[in-house]
């Protein structure tokens, strides 16, 4: 079996990066952040911590770094790192045109070039939190965070990885076991799901406390429909969530 890392950076850089190029300048000219397929705004469901303006921020595959760009304006110092070199090249023309400027890192989210304790908080938005091995990614992101630091996530739920399907809708039946759910391949890409026992237990091993765990709603109506879930599906059930947690017990390191 091919090594997923490898397998996601060829994805990203032979087909993905094209189809999502062109999006990164509509996500970057939002004035507020909109998370996930549904653009779910922030006010909405409070995913960042009240506060942002002065912390040190790493978003774990950044893709084109539109995150990155919603908190360096509400004051945070972000860095970006993601496996993509066509991801970051669209990431630098959107600073350019945008005229915001913080670091990207071509490089692997689960081993980040950076010293222990260097952020205050780690997010991730469809990067890190679904194409890494959650069992490499986040002890990493606790090594990176500063004792109290925050965790953000936002991924498929482990509901719609149940029911995903490759080339199609996600079904109305389960697909797959969920006892032993974590990696599941598409062919020419791997995502990682963890049902919620296992990736509560996997937050606490790795020091951390949750404070949130939010699923999120389509809406209705929707604002555009999707190869892989549509919005009758996600208005019923969640295909997407956020996870909130605090490093509340670090790790020696």
């Amino acid at each position: 079996m091919i090594d997923h890392t490898e397998l996601n950076r060829r994805h990203w850089e032979d087909t993905a990066a094209a189809a999502h190029g062109p999006l990164a300048r509509e996500h970057w000219a939002k004035t507020e952040p909109h998370w996930g397929l549904w653009a779910t705004p922030e006010s909405e469901v409070s995913a960042l911590p009240p506060d942002v303006s002065g912390m040190d921020v790493i978003e774990l595959g950044c893709g084109t770094a539109y995150v990155s760009a919603w908190l360096a304006r509400l004051g945070a110092h972000p860095v970006g790192i993601d496996i993509s070199a066509r991801q970051l090249d669209t990431a630098r023309e959107m600073q350019a045109e945008f005229a915001l400027d913080f670091p990207l890192l071509l490089g692997d989210a689960q081993q980040v070039p950076r010293e222990d304790a260097s952020f205050d908080l780690a997010i991730s938005e469809y990067g890190a939190s679904l194409w890494c091995d959650p069992y490499r990614w986040i002890p990493e992101a606790a090594r990176l965070l500063r004792p109290g630091g925050h965790l953000v996530f936002l991924h498929r739920s482990p509901l719609f990885a149940l029911c995903a399907r490759d080339e199609a809708t996600a079904s109305t039946s389960l697909m797959r076991p969920q006892f032993g759910l974590n990696r599941v391949d598409y062919g020419t890409s791997t995502e990682f799901t963890l049902p919620h026992g296992d990736m509560l237990r996997l937050l606490r091993s790795s020091g951390f406390t949750v404070d949130d765990l939010i699923e999120i709603q389509a809406p209705t109506p929707a604002n555009r429909e999707y190869h892989e879930v549509s919005s009758t599906w996600a208005q019923q059930w969640p295909s997407e969530e956020i996870w909130k947690a605090r490093l509340t017990s670090p790790q020696v390191r």
